[in-house]
């Protein structure tokens, strides 16, 4: 596995972005391959936490759940793959700047294919991630600095 990783500064307080962020139910407003993304379980979430991501993979909608192994609010988290053909490990790391009033997002993304997965991932999965990542970051970027009326 390859790390796939990229920052983004965004112009609110870092448990803002955090709130936002690890909420599974606002990954289709920032992700664009995320259709779905249904927690199950109470919010908001805490370690151990599974959410059903539903993604669009070329012409496939390929569903996965991921666990929250990780949460130490506000400056990081940590989902894993549980099922699926593709298995990622997503890290996040939130960043405090000009003295907690901006906050720098990195996220990280290993993959690991199963099965079909295998191929999936070196051929479509990474090109894309790589390809939606900072696209995907703009939108959040966005979002959370021109919040809806």
């Amino acid at each position: 596995m390859s790390t796939i990783s990229n920052s983004i500064d965004i112009d609110r307080r870092p448990e803002e972005v955090f709130a936002y962020i690890t909420d599974p139910t606002h990954l289709p407003e920032w992700q664009d391959s995320a259709v779905s993304a249904v927690p199950m379980g109470d919010l908001p979430v805490h370690t151990g936490s599974r959410v059903v991501v539903t993604r669009q993979i070329g012409k496939r909608r390929i569903p996965s759940t991921m666990e929250y192994t990780e949460l130490d609010p506000p400056r990081s988290w940590h989902l894993h793959g549980v099922d699926g053909p593709v298995r990622p490990e997503v890290q996040g790391r939130i960043e405090p700047l000009d003295d907690g009033t901006r906050s720098r997002v990195t996220l990280s993304v290993d993959l690991e294919g199963r099965g079909m997965g295998r191929g999936l991932v070196p051929l479509v999965v990474k090109p894309m991630i790589r390809k939606e990542m900072p696209r995907s970051e703009e939108k959040l970027k966005h979002l959370l600095e021109h919040p809806a009326a």
